[in-house]
């Protein structure tokens, strides 16, 4: 299966839902002592995530394209693959919870649940049915010991 959409695109348009929910919402605001410290630790730990997670596929020469899992020719299973499956989504996910941080609304918790749900159901499973076909049972086993997310 084929993806249609670039997933930085999908957590762009959930920082977009971020956003109007914190300007349109009445309720909902908060602030804490630490918030700002923990905004730039999250967001920093999505940064490491992803470049990690990538120069990984690189050193493996393997592709790094969301859009088409087809391509993969090399499974990735050491390092920070090791603890999570996806930690290009987790790293996006760091960043809206971040972001979220930032605006100071706790619905917006609820928006980054709606990614995760998101992502699961269109991006991740589509990848997994793409390298079960690609890598077999090397696949489904990398699967029992790694969690998707984290």
């Amino acid at each position: 299966m084929k993806m249609k959409v670039p997933p930085a695109l999908v957590m762009l348009v959930f920082g977009v839902l971020m956003y109007v929910l914190d300007r349109f919402l009445p309720v909902g605001e908060f602030d804490f002592f630490g918030k700002h410290w923990l905004m730039i630790v999250l967001f920093g730990l999505g940064v490491s995530i992803i470049v990690i997670s990538v120069i990984q596929f690189l050193i493996k020469k393997t592709t790094t394209d969301p859009l088409n899992p087809n391509k993969a020719s090399k499974l990735v299973t050491n390092g920070i693959y090791n603890y999570t499956r996806n930690p290009m989504y987790l790293g996006m996910l760091l960043f809206l919870l971040a972001y979220g941080l930032n605006l100071g609304n706790a619905f917006n918790t609820l928006v980054a649940a709606g990614f995760v749900s998101y992502m699961n159901h269109f991006q991740i499973k589509p990848e997994e049915e793409a390298l079960k076909k690609i890598f077999g049972q090397e696949y489904n086993i990398y699967c029992k010991l790694t969690r998707r997310w984290f």
